[in-house]
């Protein structure tokens, strides 16, 4: 019997700073609820369907790069409507023909709920070919960057790296960081709105740079 639940939220309406809905579902781990991850951040994302070429490279990208999350108090949470049996032999089938080992648990969504109360399925929909997001959850459970994605263009697992790594230095240190940082790259600081501010700064008062705060 499925014992997923969540609440009834309308499709596609959660947002960045969003609590993010919790939900107890079966996975490939056992039984999980996403309020017994608070303290640590949740890469939450979730895919078309078991046994699919590009999410099985990207399950893979992500095994491979658990190490690097785990690094950063980041769990990785896969999703799909598929049953637990099938995402069990899909698990299996990419240890024994890839060699690669999944080490994060995958929710079973059967009857769609968690899918819809993130807003990854429509509302009417009877298949998950729309159902293809990942959200980002930071300690506290508020949603902290949402990335959509088609089924047919790989997520680079870098650039979420990158993503989860940026929000914890704009975090710790109240910076922003400007396109394409990197950890140890400068970062932007917000400028002074006062004119004896803009008057010292020069005409680029509107974007300062800082070296990278020592932690």
């Amino acid at each position: 019997m499925n014992d997923t639940t969540a609440p009834a939220v309308e499709p596609m309406t959660l947002k960045i700073g969003d609590p993010a809905p919790d939900f107890t579902a079966r996975t490939t781990q056992g039984a999980l609820s996403l309020s017994g991850l608070r303290g640590g951040w949740v890469v939450l994302f979730s895919h078309p369907a078991d046994f699919t070429p590009v999410c099985t490279s990207e399950f893979m990208a992500f095994a491979k790069a658990a190490d690097r999350f785990a690094a950063l108090d980041c769990r990785l949470v896969g999703l799909s409507i598929d049953s637990l049996p099938s995402h069990l032999a899909w698990v299996e089938a990419i240890r024994s023909c890839f060699g690669v080992d999944i080490p994060f648990p995958i929710i079973e969504d059967p009857s769609m709920a968690i899918a819809r109360a993130y807003g990854m399925l429509d509302a009417h929909a009877h298949s998950s070919a729309t159902v293809r997001g990942v959200f980002v959850i930071d300690p506290q459970g508020f949603i902290r960057a949402i990335n959509w994605y088609p089924a047919s263009v790989g997520r680079s697992v870098p650039e979420l790296l990158r993503l989860v790594t940026a929000l914890q230095v704009v975090d710790r240190e109240g910076v922003m960081t400007p396109e394409g940082w990197t950890p140890g790259a400068d970062v932007v600081v917000a400028s002074d709105l006062t004119q004896d501010a803009v008057s010292k700064a020069g005409p680029a008062w509107f974007l300062q740079y800082a070296k990278m705060p020592r932690s």
